[in-house]
């Protein structure tokens, strides 16, 4: 699962690591060290730009609000629970099989914040039922610290209530895919305490895309499903670490760079 991530990196330097040819400066996004759903969030994509001379694909870097919203949908009201994409149905559900098969994007992230589930809990939760209350936090990035490339999808969709010229008359929203979490111990310096890999944190993460598979990733011209699944492989193991951090994270009103600060030990009165 991916329910929160930080994403603090600077548009200018998001620009040139991705290769991006066309961003607006006016879409231009504050650091965010405690995104959480339905906020606006940073997107690298390829499609046509509106009204040029030549409808190439052209890599771009958009700000999209967070938690997709499929164009049947009678009403936005539903994406707040649409912000995660199963990589095993992604090719087939109703809601993502059409932005999956030409609506990839990228959605570039320091890491992501996952709560460790005791082991009853995430029986609930592979269940499909209600968890407890989340306990420690922990942060999971690159080991080398490199932006997280977290594959994604997007869609487009239309507000009838308004007239065409009004500037929220179209809605653009995304989705991150979900794989199952890594098995093997973490990349980096083992810990004495806590868990020694994802798996142990959650049953699912995030799927991370190397950079070697970015650009067929973000290609809309690969629109078969048999040529795009092999796509959703998860990365090599030992890639990512995750590290305790304070609890202040749960409340998505803390927002700042110390969010992202390694304690030493899991707080306490916190549980693994």
């Amino acid at each position: 699962m991916c329910g929160r991530y930080a994403a603090s990196r600077r548009p200018e330097d998001l620009v040139g690591l991705f290769g991006v040819e066309k961003w607006e400066p006016e879409e231009t996004l504050a650091p965010d060290w405690n995104v959480a759903p339905t906020k606006d969030v940073y997107a690298v994509l390829e499609r046509p730009v509106k009204d040029a001379a030549e409808p190439c694909p052209v890599r771009q870097l958009r700000a999209l609000k967070w938690g997709l919203v499929p164009s049947w949908a009678k009403s936005p009201e539903g994406g707040a629970k649409m912000i995660n994409a199963r990589a095993e149905t992604v090719h087939e559900k109703p809601s993502y099989r059409r932005p999956f098969a030409s609506r990839r994007c990228i959605l570039p992230a320091d890491g992501y914040y996952e709560w460790v589930t005791a082991a009853g809990e995430r029986q609930l939760e592979e269940k499909g039922k209600r968890k407890r209350p989340r306990k420690q936090p922990y942060f999971v990035t690159p080991v080398d610290g490199s932006v997280m490339a977290m594959a994604g999808l997007y869609e487009f969709w239309r507000d009838r209530t308004l007239p065409d010229e009004h500037p929220r008359a179209w809605w653009v929203t995304c989705t991150v895919i979900t794989t199952e979490a890594d098995k093997e111990p973490f990349g980096g310096a083992a810990r004495d305490e806590g868990p020694g890999s994802l798996a142990e944190i959650h049953p699912r993460m995030p799927l991370v895309l190397t950079e070697d598979r970015w650009a067929s990733w973000l290609d809309p011209g690969r629109t078969d499903p048999d040529d795009l699944l092999p796509l959703l492989a998860p990365p090599p193991s030992g890639l990512l670490r995750a590290y305790p951090v304070a609890t202040g994270v749960s409340d998505v009103r803390n927002n700042g760079p110390e969010l992202l600060d390694e304690l030493e030990a899991p707080e306490e009165g916190t549980l693994f």
